[in-house]
């Protein structure tokens, strides 16, 4: 029958905010929709839709933040960041007022830049998640460098649903063979919330890892073993129907070797995606009963993410 949608509702990131500067440009294409991302002269991030709706100019290309907005490089117009309202004409003596474009709502967050999405148009239905705020771990007890090249990965377009990269949090067996752990964890509690979906498992003897989902397009993945901490984040964004940019951000105490346990923590992820890149999601997978109950309670709990409009379904 072929995946849910991928139009989900939910946070979604899109860059880092390293990668934009004071008056940066850069263009950005997801949800099958161009879109320009700009940093305005108070240093606030914005996303527009990328077209000029004066004669439908890319402003990704070529456009310049100026003050109010950012300016079109084919006429001069300026659309405002906020609202997406025409603010200047530099040939008429007043702007257009019904001309508008659409305006994304943003958050700048966790050293990341996240994008609100939303098939029926509706306003950000929760808070993008505080990352020293929501795990339990000590985390003012220790000291985190800023994100920088080594401390993050990107993926661009992953043939995987979202929602694939989700339902590993409740797959424990897959550890011992693609990650190739002595000992598969045992997931000690999962509890759905209305937008959130918390995980504890435990590796072995260790201490326990806490995984969080917000949405089916951010998560962050905690692990704090008394002498250092890692978190993880890892955030797939759909660009169009068949594809997914995967995100992840890393931060490791300097407690900890750094440089050694950073390399090990980003040989996670391109192991799963080289296993998520060719497989066929199943509707009705044979589930061992072992790992029944938490996999059949997530995919009811994702559901709440496609809303009635747009619960079409798309095959990869």
């Amino acid at each position: 029958m072929g995946l849910p949608s991928m139009r989900p509702t939910g946070w979604f990131q899109v860059a880092w905010s390293a990668d934009l500067d004071v008056g940066d440009v850069k263009a950005l294409r997801y949800f099958g929709a161009d879109l320009v991302m700009f940093r305005d002269l108070d240093g606030v991030v914005r996303i527009l839709d990328a077209h000029c709706q004066h004669f439908g100019a890319d402003m990704s290309y070529g456009g310049c933040v100026v003050e109010g907005g950012i300016q079109c490089p084919f006429h001069g117009w300026v659309w405002g960041g906020d609202d997406g309202r025409n603010v200047r004409n530099p040939y008429e003596s007043h702007p257009d007022g019904d001309l508008r474009v659409r305006a994304w709502a943003v958050t700048e967050l966790n050293e990341c830049i996240y994008v609100w999405h939303d098939a029926e148009d509706r306003a950000p239905g929760w808070l993008v998640p505080d990352a020293w705020r929501e795990i339990s771990g000590a985390t003012d007890v220790y000291y985190f460098r800023p994100v920088g090249p080594e401390e993050k990965q990107y993926f661009a377009g992953v043939t995987v649903h979202p929602q694939v990269v989700v339902e590993s949090s409740v797959d424990p067996q897959h550890y011992r063979f693609v990650h190739r752990v002595p000992v598969s964890p045992t997931v000690l509690a999962a509890v759905a919330g209305d937008f959130s979906w918390h995980a504890t498992m435990r590796f072995g003897a260790g201490e326990p890892v806490e995984v969080c989902w917000y949405g089916i397009g951010l998560s962050l993945t905690c692990e704090d073993n008394g002498d250092g901490m890692q978190i993880v984040s890892v955030c797939p964004t759909p660009v169009d129907e068949t594809t997914t940019d995967i995100f992840a951000t890393y931060w490791v105490s300097e407690d900890l070797d750094y440089e050694d346990r950073l390399a090990a923590a980003k040989q996670s992820l391109p192991a799963d995606i080289a296993i998520w890149s060719h497989q066929r999601y199943l509707d009705q997978p044979g589930l061992a009963p072992s790992e029944s109950d938490d996999f059949v309670r997530l995919r009811d709990w994702a559901r709440r993410f496609y809303p009635q409009v747009d619960r079409h379904r798309v095959t990869l």
